[in-house]
């Protein structure tokens, strides 16, 4: 007896919930769904503009030089200045309109810092690879140091984008299923109304018969509403596809190293030699937005070239 409560209780509540609530959190879900996915496709978009600048310096580098020496030394040399010129230069010179709006942004959504993190995390990488060992695995490399950057795998450091991602995804199946749902409870709700007909009563009878077809029709607006916020989220995912831009980052990324590979002889990393002007200052700008001091950064130098 006391199960069958529980149990009437429960419906009761989820036909009321179905009627005054379901609809409004739809779409509340589907807005914040949107914004969602916005941030992800915006996040991954300035990463892949990132990498779009250091392959513009890679082809440049290759152009003006026959060969090189050091792989490591030109892979350091071209990302450390990508970064300099692409938020450093950037925000002393702000030379177009939108540079101060990203300058903000970049800083909101961690990009400036992940690309920092991108720049040393991939040095770190390539700085064992052996020439002679044969052609390394690049493609490894740039998924590795992509995916374990906290700024672009999680939104604002804290929620992996994967997961957020993953719902995503499943959010235009949620929107049919709580569309169908609202309206058998709608149906639910509507059906206990005809046992009060009085068949001898043709007007009360006309009556209720008429109320209870208008919350049929109502109940079958949830329906609908749930197909259009699914077709909806559809595109949404389809026209920004998360997916795509970070394949084709991963590509460009692993592309351009791939040219500094080929355009090497050696990987030498213990003979760097001493960086002034422009490469100095890039040095510094990424070491600084790491968190690392200024009067550590001839440690580090030294260290390098020891």
């Amino acid at each position: 007896m006391f199960g069958n409560n529980v149990i009437h209780s429960v419906v009761d509540f989820l036909v009321v919930f179905a009627t005054d609530q379901l609809m409004p959190l739809m779409l509340g879900a589907f807005c914040f769904g949107v914004f969602l996915k916005v941030i992800l496709f915006f996040t991954i978009k300035r990463e892949q503009w990132f990498v779009k600048e250091f392959v513009k310096r890679v082809h440049s580098f290759i152009d003006q030089n026959d060969s090189t020496k050091s792989f490591y030394k030109s892979s350091k040399m071209l990302l450390e200045k990508t970064y300099y010129e692409a938020f450093e230069l950037r925000n002393l010179k702000k030379r177009r309109k939108p540079d101060i709006i990203m300058s903000f942004s970049d800083r909101v959504f961690l990009i400036q810092h992940g690309c920092a993190r991108l720049t040393r995390d991939t040095l770190k990488q390539l700085r064992y690879l052996k020439h002679e060992a044969g052609h390394p695995k690049f493609q490894e490399i740039s998924k590795n140091v992509l995916q374990s950057n906290s700024a672009f795998s999680k939104a604002f450091g804290l929620v992996s984008n994967t997961l957020i991602n993953d719902v995503l995804t499943i959010l235009p199946g949620m929107f049919i299923i709580g569309g169908i749902f609202g309206t058998f409870l709608g149906i639910m709700k509507a059906l206990p109304e005809l046992s009060g007909m009085d068949f001898g009563n043709v007007e009360a009878a006309q009556q209720v018969m008429d109320a209870f077809l208008l919350k049929i029709s109502f109940s079958m607006s949830t329906s609908i509403l749930g197909i259009l916020l699914s077709v909806g989220m559809v595109m949404v995912n389809t026209l920004l596809s998360v997916e795509k831009a970070y394949m084709s980052t991963v590509d460009s990324f692993e592309n351009a190293m791939d040219m500094i590979w080929n355009h090497s002889e050696s990987n030498e990393v213990h003979r760097l030699d001493r960086v002034e002007g422009v490469e100095k200052l890039a040095q510094i700008s990424v070491d600084k937005e790491l968190g690392v001091v200024v009067d550590e950064i001839e440690e580090i130098d030294h260290r390098e070239a020891s």
